[in-house]
């Protein structure tokens, strides 16, 4: 199980809900971007261990340039949501500016479809629409 994506994906559907309740307490009395900065950092530290610790490092060089690009656009794309994603909890509720943030879902896949070429059922695409529903739903009323 530990091994499975679906795993994974709720531990992080988990660790996302716990960010959002902790951010929006931590955000109080704090400018946004510095509580970004602030998080970002405690996440570098974590993550730098988990690597050293897991035998993960492996040297900058023996990574490909286009890894190189689409992790750099992937960090640029994180920082944005991050910095948007915080000036929206300091500014709103958190059981609404989440299910918003969680519209992302419904442009992943969107873009899975038109850049990856992944394909979706109809029934995914149904689904797709309820939780975007869902989401414009807690955001209104």
């Amino acid at each position: 199980m530990v091994q499975g994506w679906a795993f994974w994906a709720l531990l992080s559907a988990a660790f996302a809900a716990l960010t959002a309740i902790f951010a929006k307490v931590g955000v109080a009395g704090v400018p946004s971007d510095l509580a970004t900065l602030i998080r970002t950092c405690i996440i570098l530290v974590v993550l730098s261990v988990i690597v050293v610790i897991t035998g993960q490092w492996q040297s900058p060089l023996s990574i490909s340039g286009r890894s190189w690009l689409f992790l750099g656009l992937s960090g640029l794309a994180t920082g944005a949501s991050w910095a948007a994603y915080f000036r929206a909890l300091k500014l709103g509720d958190a059981a609404r500016v989440a299910p918003v943030d969680k519209l992302s879902i419904v442009l992943v896949a969107i873009f899975g479809v038109v850049f990856l070429g992944e394909k979706l059922s109809l029934l995914h695409w149904f689904a797709v629409g309820m939780i975007a529903a869902g989401a414009i739903i807690l955001a209104i009323f």
